[in-house]
């Protein structure tokens, strides 16, 4: 499933706009490559996240990966239910499972990440 309300990143990252923020969140292909989720380390509000660079860690049952921020700008919000509950990434990645909220601090970033029809594309092309 990719949701057309959003965009993507080479890296499996999604991120949805909401004015000058953007909610961000790993993709369905990847909480299913990762398994079943067990650790999110969720930057700190008020992070400063540089787009392409590491801003966080998921471990599953299986590895550990590395979360890359979608957008450059500041972590306005995160998601402190992943502490108690991190399989909420597995059960709904776009929902209850996203990781944080960013203000933009360049909103053209957005502008260059994959629609959802590139998206598909490069999960197709990656043979997965």
């Amino acid at each position: 499933m990719v949701p057309s309300n959003c965009r993507y990143t080479k890296d499996h990252e999604w991120a949805r706009l909401e004015g000058k923020k953007v909610v961000v969140g790993v993709t369905e292909f990847a909480a299913k490559q990762l398994g079943d989720v067990v650790f999110v380390d969720v930057p700190q509000l008020g992070a400063k996240v540089e787009a392409g660079k590491t801003m966080g860690v998921i471990e599953s049952v299986k590895t550990v990966s590395d979360m890359y921020a979608p957008v450059s700008g500041k972590v306005v919000a995160r998601n402190d239910a992943l502490e108690g509950d991190p399989a909420l990434v597995n059960q709904d990645p776009f929902g209850k499972g996203w990781i944080v909220e960013i203000e933009m601090a360049n909103p053209a970033e957005y502008d260059r990440l994959m629609s959802p029809k590139e998206y598909e594309e490069h999960v197709a092309k990656s043979g997965h």
